[in-house]
């Protein structure tokens, strides 16, 4: 071919190869998106710093001074301004098998509390949807406590109420293995869903005002809240099981009930869990623990498989705007928010490396055709929407309803 013609060709192709190359560059943040950004209120359902103030021995909030941009980490009150974020649930987070469940949650939440007291120009503690508004209307961000891993309450109806008046405003059901009332997402069925010690659970959370959260727990348990709540449910940070088939993830069916309840599927950040190759590897080893259920040839399965499959990509901003889009298509616009669990993941999609990148999912948003409207409802509308509504329901059984009370059975002498 023609040199000039080889040069005229590449004049007509340069500008679709470069969008080629960068199909997969974070938008960049338009005038219009970030004016209908900043207008909603961003209401994020899951971070986790206060977990990465604990593990880096930092409870006494002395060594990361929040106040400054940190290198580290994805929060900050810098990164929280640049973000847009408004309203925030800091997890107070507690592994399934920890010593001491009750006392390490509240110690979490005395840090929460002692954080917000550190910065009172930027954050306020929330307990209810007019806190929440009151606190914003002043220019700082809300903060409100949610309680991961309901083995923290140790079985008993009073420390959950204990919980509530400490301020926690949702706990999820379990963490990452079953409690004796719960079966949870990633753990070997055991109770079928909810026993009835667990219905009593997510009966008292109504009566009390705390949001229900069926993160983590298996579908079966979803279903069993959904039958017994009679207040709306939050997925605090999961995302859509049928773009990526990983247990964490809501299915389609729960996602149906939804409008039913008023619930809301709070979308996670983390690339295991947003990317499909990714529910794919999770299955695919899932398969190999039950075909070898001897550990020795697990473990050299296991091995084997990693070695021919190397890990998924970290996924995008579009990663996660399509685990909004089919939430949208099977529950509704308003049953999905945003849950990033910034500060409690390892690895975050491309171009959404902290909280102050929000924007620019803002941008796809509008870029997908959503109306200010409907992205002010996914932005935290929605879940403002569920938690008013969750005081209301209490409001109403606290009229009509005693608490759910144990039977304590006499020490032998």
């Amino acid at each position: 071919m023609p040199i000039r013609r080889l040069a005229t060709l590449a004049l007509v192709l340069l500008p679709t190869l470069a969008g080629l190359v960068q199909a997969d560059d974070p938008p960049v943040v338009s005038e219009k998106a970030r004016k209908i950004h900043e207008s909603g209120m961003l209401f994020d359902g899951h971070n986790d710093l206060p977990w990465r103030l604990r593990t880096e021995n930092d409870m006494g909030l002395d060594k990361i001074d929040l106040s400054k941009r940190l290198s580290s980490g994805h929060t900050d009150i810098p990164r929280l301004r640049e973000g847009g974020v408004k309203a925030q649930f800091w997890s107070v987070y507690i592994p399934s098998d920890h010593e001491f469940p009750a006392k390490t949650v509240v110690e979490q939440i005395d840090l929460v509390n002692r954080m917000v007291e550190r910065y009172p120009d930027d954050f306020a503690m929330a307990y209810s949807a007019d806190d929440v508004e009151r606190i914003v209307k002043a220019g700082k961000i809300a903060s409100l406590i949610g309680m991961e891993g309901g083995i923290a309450i140790e079985d008993d109806l009073a420390q959950l109420r204990a919980f509530a008046k400490l301020g926690a405003r949702y706990m999820t059901l379990t963490h990452n293995k079953n409690l004796t009332w719960a079966d949870a997402a990633t753990d070997d069925p055991k109770h079928d869903g909810l026993t009835p010690f667990g219905e009593r659970v997510v009966k008292e959370m109504n009566r009390l005002g705390m949001l229900v959260d069926i993160s983590h727990i298996a579908p079966s348990t979803m279903a069993d809240v959904l039958r017994v709540s009679q207040a709306p449910v939050i997925a605090s940070h999961s995302s859509a099981r049928t773009i990526s088939d990983h247990p964490r993830n809501v299915p389609d069916q729960i996602l149906k009930e939804l409008p039913r309840n008023g619930g809301v599927i709070m979308v996670n950040f983390y690339p295991g869990f947003i990317v499909p190759e990714a529910g794919q590897q999770w299955q695919e080893r899932r398969a190999l623990r039950d075909k070898y259920p001897n550990k020795p040839e697990y473990d050299a399965a296991l091995a084997d498989y990693n070695a021919k499959h190397p890990k998924p990509r970290h996924g995008t901003i579009k990663d996660v705007a399509d685990h909004i889009d089919q939430i949208v298509k099977v529950a509704g616009i308003d049953h999905v928010g945003i849950g990033s669990d910034f500060d409690g993941i390892n690895t975050v999609p491309d171009g959404l490396e902290d909280v102050s990148t929000y924007p620019r999912l803002t941008q796809e948003l509008v870029n997908r055709g959503y109306s200010e409207t409907d992205i002010h409802k996914i932005l935290g509308g929605n879940v403002l929407r569920a938690f008013r509504q969750v005081g209301e329901v209490a409001a109403r059984l606290q009229k009509t309803t005693r608490p759910e009370i144990d039977t304590i059975k006499p020490e032998k002498n």
